[in-house]
């Protein structure tokens, strides 16, 4: 088994292309890139914070067996509107639901990261930023909707495109919101003796 540090290799279990570029802007390349396909409806009564860990932790998981002695890292972003689980929006339906229920409210984004070294631990972190929209016109709405920018995202939107403009304030991690919270990240990599 490889030791840790940089004789082992960082395998993301995530087809995000996001959480890709988030890493190599802080000079991380994983060597594997290894999508879970997992299931990620929400657990009946489940809420934001418990589901975004628990998807985390189960795509590290159903990578550990494809990459012994890897550190397999893992990730999900989950945006709450109070109790309830937002989808990532695959339909114009989705999208202009997601945007209705953000417009001129303040909404969570709770970022999972787990992290499997290759002694087998894992480590896990839970962070939580917050997002305020303005009151969006219908017309944004309509504009938002037809650009498609928002199919595939949680919450219907992508902070770091044309939603960029609906957001009034926001407190707590950015990355977080992009896809992965690059603090926490970089702090669990480098507890479990991974260098870059």
């Amino acid at each position: 088994m490889p030791g840790q540090g940089t004789d082992s290799v960082l395998v993301l279990a995530s087809a995000s292309p996001r959480r890709l570029d988030l890493l190599r802007q802080i000079g991380i390349v994983p060597g594997q890139v290894l999508p879970a396909d997992l299931d990620e409806t929400p657990l009946k009564r489940e809420l934001p914070g418990p589901h975004a860990r628990r998807l985390a932790q189960a795509k590290a998981e159903a990578i550990r067996a494809r990459a012994p002695g890897a550190f397999i890292l893992a990730a999900d972003t989950v945006v709450g509107c109070g109790r309830r689980i937002l989808p990532k929006a695959e339909t114009d339906a989705e999208l202009r639901q997601c945007l209705e229920l953000l417009s001129g409210r303040r909404h969570r984004v709770h970022g999972g990261v787990s992290l499997i070294a290759p002694d087998g631990t894992m480590r896990h972190r839970l962070v939580q930023s917050s997002v305020i929209f303005k009151r969006l016109t219908p017309d944004e709405i309509d504009a938002y909707v037809a650009s498609g920018e928002g199919r595939g995202k949680a919450g219907g939107y992508a902070i770091q495109g044309r939603a960029a403009t609906f957001i009034r304030a926001i407190e707590g991690s950015y990355s977080n919101i992009v896809g992965l919270p690059l603090f926490e990240t970089s702090q669990l990599l480098s507890g479990a003796g991974f260098r870059w």
